[in-house]
C-alpha cells in the first residue's frame, strides 16, 4: 500500500512539473502574439455618397484581411453628426484598432476624434477630404489631406495649353463664384491664361439647385457648348465648377473635338463612365481598366490627346496611402505621427513621382504642419 501511495505521489509530481514547464514555455508566446495584433479602421461614405472611397476600403480589406475593419458614416451626415460620432467611437472601442483612416472627413469628424481621445489617445487618425475648418480638424487629427483646388488655377491652364488650347471657357454660376476657393481659383486661371496667351471666357450656366434643377443645367451644357466651339474653334478648352455638368460636358467635348483638361473633381470615375456608358461591373476598383476604357472611347471620337484627368482617383489614393502609412507607423518603421516625407512617399508609390503635397496656409491659421494639399499628375486619353 505504501509503495502504491509513493508511486501515485511521484506521478503527481511529474505531471505537475510538466504542466508548469508547459505554462512557462507557452505563456511568453501568447503575450507576443497579443502585443503584435492590431487593426486599422477605415470610415467612408456609403456607395451612394462616395463609391470610390467605399471601394478603396473594400480593396484594402481584401488585401489585408481581418486586419482591416470598415464602417460608413450616414448618407445624411450633415444632420446626423451624432451617428457619425457613434460610428467612430464604436470602432475605437476595439483595443486592437490602432489607427483610423477617415475619408471623407465629413462634418462631425472632429467631434468624433475628440470624443475618442477622451479615453484613447493612442490611435492614429488620418483624415482625407476634410470638410471642416482646417485649423479645427488639424488640431484633432494627426494627418489631414485635401485636393489643392487653388493650385488647379495654374495646373489646369497649363494642361489646357499643352493640349493646344487657344481659348479657355470657365462654366459656372453666381452661387459657386461666391465660394472663396472657386473665386480665387478663377482669378488664378485668368492670370495664367494671360501669361500663356490664352483667351479667358466666362460662361454662366443655370445653377443646378435653382428652378431648372440638374436637368436644366445639363441641358444648358448640351445646347450651348457647340455655340462656343463654333465661335472660338475646336482649340477651346472647357471647365465647369459643378459635378452634375461633367458628364454632358465631357460628351460634348468628345463629339465636337474640343479640349477637356480636367473635371472639377479629378478622377477617372467622375463623369467619364457616364458620358461614355462604361460599365464597372466586374471591374470595381480597377483603375487601369477604367483608364483603358476611357482612352478607347476618346479614340473612337477622334479626340485622342485632348482630354484628360488625374491618373488616380484621389480619394482612393488617400485611403490606400493612409493605410500603408498607418501600417508602417504601428510597426515602428515610421516613428512620428505626422511624417511629411513618409506620407508623400506612400502617395507617390500609388499615384506616381509627380505627385506633390504642400502645407495648408491662410491668414487666420497660418501654416499647418499636418494639413496637406495634394496635386497628382495628369493622365492623357
Amino acid at each position: 500500500m505504501k509503495k502504491l501511495l509513493a508511486l501515485m505521489l511521484a506521478l503527481v509530481l511529474v505531471f505537475s512539473f510538466a504542466a508548469c514547464r508547459a505554462a512557462e514555455t507557452t505563456e511568453p508566446e501568447a503575450e507576443t502574439g497579443d502585443s503584435e495584433a492590431y487593426k486599422i479602421g477605415i470610415i467612408t461614405g456609403t456607395v451612394s455618397q462616395g463609391e470610390e472611397e467605399y471601394q478603396a476600403a473594400q480593396d484594402m480589406q481584401a488585401k489585408y484581411g481581418d486586419m482591416i475593419v470598415t464602417a460608413t458614416y450616414p448618407d445624411n451626415f450633415s444632420t446626423e453628426t451624432e451617428q457619425t460620432i457613434a460610428t467612430v467611437t464604436n470602432m475605437a472601442a476595439d483595443p486592437e484598432v490602432k489607427a483610423i483612416v477617415f475619408v471623407q472627413a465629413v462634418p462631425g469628424a472632429t467631434a468624433a476624434i475628440n470624443r475618442v481621445k477622451e479615453t484613447r489617445d493612442d490611435i492614429l487618425f488620418i483624415c482625407g477630404v476634410c470638410a471642416e475648418d482646417p485649423g479645427v480638424i488639424a488640431a484633432a487629427s494627426d494627418i489631414c489631406m485635401l485636393v489643392d483646388e487653388l493650385s488647379m488655377g495654374t495646373t489646369i491652364i497649363e494642361q489646357a495649353a499643352a493640349q493646344g488650347a487657344e481659348t479657355f471657357v470657365h462654366v459656372s454660376f453666381e452661387r459657386h463664384l461666391g465660394y472663396a476657393t472657386i473665386s480665387a481659383r478663377r482669378a488664378l486661371m485668368i492670370e495664367n491664361c494671360e501669361r500663356l496667351g490664352i483667351e479667358f471666357v466666362d460662361a454662366t450656366a443655370p445653377d443646378p439647385t435653382g428652378d431648372a434643377g440638374v436637368t436644366g443645367a445639363q441641358a444648358w451644357i448640351t445646347e450651348n457648348i457647340s455655340v462656343y466651339v463654333e465661335q472660338y474653334g475646336v482649340n477651346t478648352a472647357f471647365f465647369s465648377t459643378n459635378c452634375s455638368m461633367q458628364a454632358p460636358l465631357i460628351l460634348q467635348c468628345a463629339e465636337l473635338g474640343a479640349i477637356f483638361p480636367q473635371q472639377c473633381c479629378p478622377s477617372p470615375y467622375h463623369g467619364y463612365p457616364s458620358a461614355f456608358n462604361i460599365s464597372t461591373e466586374g471591374h470595381e476598383g480597377d483603375v487601369q481598366y477604367m483608364l483603358d476604357q476611357i482612352t478607347a472611347a476618346v479614340a473612337e471620337y477622334g479626340n485622342t490627346g485632348r482630354m484628360s484627368t488625374w491618373a488616380v482617383p484621389v480619394n482612393m489614393m488617400m485611403i490606400e496611402a493612409g493605410v500603408e502609412y498607418a501600417i508602417k507607423w504601428i510597426e515602428g518603421d515610421i516613428t512620428e505621427r505626422c511624417d511629411e516625407a513618409a506620407l508623400l512617399a506612400e502617395m507617390q508609390n500609388i499615384a506616381g513621382a509627380e505627385t506633390s503635397i504642400t502645407r495648408y496656409s491662410d491668414e487666420s491659421v497660418g501654416e499647418l504642419d499636418n494639413f496637406f494639399m495634394i496635386l497628382c499628375p495628369f493622365y492623357n486619353f
